[in-house]
């Protein structure tokens, strides 16, 4: 069984959608199982239809207005870096109604209503391929995995939702008795759930840098002191989650192929920029090839040295 994992990573995972469209298209791998958290959860039902062209489309064309309905900050560039800064009208007005996070992202929900129709996700849900997504459950402190199998096309679309809610900049959900958010919060790789499934063969594509050589930008205030301290603690995470899908899938003879990103794409996530998107997704089409193509004549994965991180 072989499938594909997607890692969180805000608008990085235009570079996701560019190697998974080169394994895909030009590689033929016919994935039983695919996995996403976070910005992952929003390729793969796509990826699972083989509609690439279609997803590529969406990243490379979404913006703030098509994730926030009310974005609790303003972009701002310091010496050729974005930074982001409170937006004090628009906070003040989500607590006032008695919200809980700063922003609200009931575009994203329209978004992912509008560009996965009810009759893709028959069709995808009556295929013998499997798609889940990882969301975090913080009433009950536990990640849960959600199978398009299990769900009706209202319920997997607001599971989809759900998954990409980074909070405090975005909805904080309730269902179901619990709180829900991003499934990055818990689990940013989830390796181990594929494996549970069943994987034998998995394909890994990791939205950051495999060796961490930068430094962040100073936290001009405390909405970007914030962000920089969630970045360190997801990145925690997802570290923690590589390790433990490396022991576990040693342990039962399970192949992984990661892909991470060659070079530091953003420092910050959140920003939406299409050009910027577009430029990754073909960043990730050519680096998966020019992994692929490392390959000794006995189809044996040659070690590459990684490139050094450079920050855009």
């Amino acid at each position: 069984m072989r499938a594909l994992v997607i890692s969180g990573g805000g608008s990085k995972g235009a570079f996701a959608g560019g190697v998974a469209q080169y394994l895909i298209e030009e590689k033929k791998h016919d994935y039983d199982l695919f996995i996403g958290t976070s910005t992952g959860s929003l390729l793969v039902s796509h990826l699972a239809l083989k509609n690439v062209d279609k997803i590529k489309t969406i990243y490379t064309n979404v913006d703030q207005k098509a994730i926030f309905n009310r974005r609790p900050f303003y972009i701002k560039k310091k010496k050729g870096v974005e930074t982001i800064s409170i937006n004090h009208f628009n906070v003040l007005l989500n607590l006032l109604r008695g919200s809980n996070t700063f922003g609200e992202s009931y575009n994203l929900k329209k978004l992912i209503r509008k560009t996965l129709s009810e009759s893709e996700f028959e069709k995808l849900k009556a295929s013998n391929r499997d798609v889940v997504v990882t969301v975090s459950n913080l009433s009950l402190n536990q990640v849960e995995y959600k199978s398009i199998k299990d769900f009706t096309y209202d319920e997997f679309c607001e599971w989809i939702w759900i998954s990409c809610n980074y909070t405090p900049f975005m909805t904080l959900v309730k269902k179901n008795g619990c709180e829900y958010a991003d499934g990055g919060l818990g689990s940013m790789v989830p390796i181990e759930e594929a494996i549970k499934r069943g994987a034998t063969t998995i394909d890994a594509v990791i939205l950051k840098t495999e060796v961490t050589s930068f430094n962040r930008m100073p936290s001009l205030n405390a909405f970007s002191l914030l962000t920089n301290m969630f970045a360190f603690m997801l990145d925690r995470i997802e570290r923690q989650n590589v390790r433990i899908g490396k022991f576990v899938a040693t342990n039962q003879n399970v192949i992984i192929n990661f892909y991470y990103t060659p070079t530091v794409l953003t420092t910050n996530s959140l920003v939406f920029d299409k050009q910027k998107m577009t430029k990754w997704w073909q960043s990730g089409f050519d680096f998966a090839k020019y992994k692929n193509q490392e390959t000794s004549p006995l189809g044996l994965e040659v070690e590459t040295p990684t490139p050094t991180p450079n920050q855009e």
